[in-house]
């Protein structure tokens, strides 16, 4: 497969939530307000650590049944993330340093590309709302694929789309899931701790750096 790059082009695979920007909080809130209404009491914690990268209808499904029909979920996911919205839009915000990573992967001739878990409405959101998707040179998302991370779908369609091999590829996460997912698309991995320290990501041997935003990376060493 290597061989039908001639040229060995590199990308960056930016995750969204949790990376581009610092909102897995406010994510985690609109969760368990939503399960709230519904009788279901959630530890924030723990459901950040098992549904971090999943798609919003495999966690309904998870916790409010697996017999649930399509419209229902698709309707009870637009409602979740109605929420997530209105309570994190007064704080919408890139993380810092990530104008200038960007910046700098450009110059260098890097692909850059988006793998979310995220619905439509949520990214045009956070990568319209912040004037960011001019940056991508692919987008992939929630429609884009069947199945959330830790598969490592996402990530390897968007290198497709940028024509980029996976192995020159550098995923930036901020979830457990998301690393296992860029690890089985044999990929290295980059961890922004904006959701959970650094001991949550030991174990993982794709991963290259771990820092709290994008201004503490030593980006020469990506462009090596």
């Amino acid at each position: 497969m290597t061989a039908a790059f001639a040229t060995p082009s590199r990308a960056f695979l930016f995750d969204m939530d949790g990376t581009i920007v610092d909102n897995m909080g406010f994510h985690s809130d609109s969760w368990i307000t939503f399960f709230a209404r519904r009788g279901r009491a959630i530890d924030a914690e723990e459901f950040f650590r098992a549904t971090a990268g999943r798609q919003g209808g495999e966690i309904i499904r998870s916790y409010l049944g697996e017999h649930l029909p399509d419209d229902e979920v698709a309707q009870l996911n637009h409602e979740k993330e109605s929420v997530y919205r209105e309570l994190y839009a007064p704080h919408l915000a890139a993380v810092a340093g990530f104008d200038a990573l960007v910046a700098r992967a450009k110059a260098h001739g890097v692909k850059l590309a988006v793998g979310t878990a995220a619905p439509p409405a949520n990214v045009a959101f956070t990568l319209d709302g912040l004037d960011l998707r001019r940056h991508f040179d692919a987008i992939v998302g929630a429609l884009d694929v069947a199945r959330g991370k830790p598969h490592p779908d996402v990530f390897l369609k968007a290198a497709a789309l940028c024509g980029v091999a996976p192995e020159h590829c550098i995923v930036f996460e901020d979830a457990p899931l998301g690393v296992e997912a860029a690890r089985r698309a044999g990929m290295s991995c980059v961890i922004l701790t904006t959701t959970l320290p650094p001991e949550a990501f030991t174990g993982f041997d794709n991963v290259i750096a771990i820092v709290r935003d994008f201004g503490e990376l030593k980006a020469e060493l990506l462009f090596a």
